[in-house]
């Protein structure tokens, strides 16, 4: 009998082969997008609806006494002999965190889930970087957080790939406790996005109520191996043995095309009910297979749904 689960794939060792130059040229031309308002700390690439000093034409008030007068409309005053001011749009920093499912379930398929989450972990890093916003890099199981805080600059794109190349997966999930921790890792405000395979089915709905009301604009990214979402593609038939990967346990099934039928109607309702919690919690999602081209999955699709621009 095989053992469900066997996959051979090429795990990247170098920072190059999670973001190669070609990809890096397309990601150049992108920004992460915040659905909600929020306050940085210095100046950066978001706009807010906060009033300051920008190039972002807002709005008119009368002037002051101590008002800049570098700010003073003179065309106005020409025309009403009233001094008014010009109040611009202030651009603000974002914080873009990325945190990622590490627990033993990421360790499959092909190509293999948690090297999939490592390199869209990786360029979307890279995006905030080169947006001049703040990123911070997380990984999760029920072995607790790491973290890789406050990156700003271009320049810290390897120290960010050598941090992702050094995690390995192992553990149960522990969603739940791994939200709460992410809830309050947050330094500012800014965009959260989770890549995990959303498998652990406990505590997923309270994980994403805490990160919800943490003041996180969250987007969840379900990613899952071509084998999980159709196993007869994969040629997945006869006496196989299955083993759950963070329990150990097991047990042999013989495969048939009813029998997958059904795993692939409670597999669909099961990501649909997902969904749905996103969508009432105000969390943005998307499920993803790891076969999916990189450039194509950022430039084209997470544009459409709303977290790339």
């Amino acid at each position: 009998m095989a053992k469900f689960g066997e996959t051979q794939h090429e795990r990247p060792t170098k920072v190059d082969e999670l973001l190669g130059s070609s990809l890096m040229s397309s990601l150049d031309r992108l920004d992460i997008v915040a659905r909600k308002i929020f306050s940085g700390k210095i100046q950066g690439e978001r706009r807010s609806k906060r009033r300051g000093v920008s190039v972002e034409f807002a709005d008119y008030r009368q002037y002051a006494a101590g008002d800049d007068l570098r700010f003073i409309d003179w065309n106005v005053y020409a025309r009403l002999d009233r001094l008014f001011m010009k109040i611009f749009l202030e651009e603000e920093e974002l914080t873009v965190g990325i945190a990622i499912d590490a627990s033993a379930s990421m360790e499959y398929g092909n190509p293999n889930k948690f090297d999939f989450a490592r390199r869209l972990a990786m360029s979307l890093g890279y995006i905030a970087l080169s947006s001049h916003n703040r990123a911070s890099l997380f990984s999760f199981s029920d072995r607790g957080v790491e973290r890789l805080s406050a990156l700003r600059g271009r320049r810290r794109t390897r120290d960010m790939g050598q941090w992702l190349l050094d995690l390995s997966p192992g553990g149960k999930t522990d969603f739940v406790e791994a939200c709460k921790v992410l809830s309050t890792a947050r330094q500012g405000r800014g965009v959260l996005v989770v890549i995990s395979d959303c498998l652990s089915g406990d505590g997923l709905s309270q994980g994403l109520k805490y990160l919800a009301g943490g003041g996180w604009d969250v987007f969840l990214m379900q990613t899952l191996a071509p084998e999980e979402i159709d196993p007869e593609r994969e040629g997945m038939e006869g006496d196989i043995r299955l083993e759950d990967v963070e329990t150990g346990d097991t047990c042999e099934i013989t495969v048939t095309s009813p029998l997958i039928e059904k795993y692939k109607e409670r597999l669909h309702s099961y990501c649909e009910d997902l969904r749905t919690q996103c969508a009432r919690l105000g969390v943005g999602s998307a499920r993803v297979s790891t076969d999916i081209d990189m450039e194509t999955l950022l430039v084209e699709y997470l544009r459409s749904r709303g977290l790339l621009r």
